[in-house]
């Protein structure tokens, strides 16, 4: 999937990059519905990319994965694509092979929906132990503008390198969230990542803390688990990593082969979800647990935006 992690970064690396340009991607491909929608707010604009590579049978569960990222890049700050970006670059390369191969009789299963949102002049803030990107728009409100369709899981892939926690190159995958409860780590998730790494499975930890609304003045590592603060499917945060801590800012520092592995990994995972032969949590255990301790989605679900608090 190099080749089409390429063809993104090529659109992605501008600072003219806008949806209508990553939606004419699509256009010669069947079966693909492309959504762009501009969101906006006092410090700038974004514009939400939504797509749709439909499958087999629509009436297969639906994989979700979303492109998080504060935006593409940090103009006038900074010049080019920013680290911050990989996630985007990844679902879009992910959606395009997609694409292209349900253009050529490899259909998936199921629907697969991809969403991120396009944003090359985002601003900075600071963070430790590195600064992190912005946005012109609230992580809340851009996850609701991304998710706009009926999902039965959600792959979040996001740049998480910025922290001391990760010391290896890479991709990682986190424990299920489910509904403020954070699960053991999916046994078909981690044989995926084996296949696809040819490496031991890495997982990143994540902390209560992590799945909580952003915008509450408690530490996250970034946002690769916001999508659970708003679904009550079960998410995954995909990162892509680093050995040492890099700003999101950074220019220069986006590897094209760890974004192929995101993109390759969520491919695969497409395609075996939608077959019901990837599951991301124990169905039995979730009701055995709630059953236990009770309704733990106060920790995540909110309805107030916390964000400009």
């Amino acid at each position: 999937m190099l080749r089409q992690v390429m063809d993104v970064l090529e659109i992605l690396d501008s600072p003219y990059a806008n949806g209508k340009e990553v939606a004419e991607l699509f256009i010669p491909y069947e079966g693909v519905i492309v959504e762009i929608e501009k969101v906006g707010s006092e410090k700038g604009s974004t514009d939400i990319v939504r797509i749709l590579i439909e499958g087999e049978d629509p009436s297969l569960p639906v994989l979700g994965v979303i492109g998080q990222l504060g935006g593409i890049g940090a103009r006038p700050e900074m010049i080019g694509f920013v680290s911050d970006g990989d996630g985007a670059a990844a679902a879009l390369a992910l959606a395009l092979k997609a694409a292209q191969a349900s253009d050529k009789g490899d259909r998936l299963p199921g629907n697969l929906y991809v969403a991120t949102h396009i944003c090359p002049d985002a601003p900075t803030q600071r963070h430790e132990p590195v600064p992190f990107m912005g946005s012109p728009i609230g992580t809340r409100q851009a996850l609701q503008a991304m998710l706009k369709r009926r999902l039965d899981a959600v792959i979040s892939i996001d740049t998480t390198k910025g922290n001391r926690l990760i010391n290896w190159k890479g991709i990682a995958i986190t424990p299920t969230v489910k509904e403020g409860y954070i699960l053991k780590v999916s046994d078909d998730l981690l044989d995926i990542c084996e296949s696809v790494t040819g490496q031991p499975a890495r997982v990143l930890p994540i902390t209560m803390q992590d799945i909580t609304p952003y915008g509450n003045r408690v530490h996250h590592i970034n946002s690769i688990m916001q999508p659970c603060t708003l679904l009550s499917v079960p998410v995954v945060g995909l990162a892509i990593t680093t050995e040492l801590a890099v700003p999101g800012c950074a220019t220069g520092s986006s590897h094209e082969l760890d974004i192929e592995l995101a993109a390759r990994f969520s491919l695969e995972v497409a395609k075996r979800f939608g077959q019901n032969k990837c599951k991301l949590f124990d169905h039995t255990e979730f009701e055995r647990i709630s059953g236990l301790y009770g309704d733990m989605s106060r920790l995540v679900f909110s309805t107030e935006d916390l964000e400009n608090d």
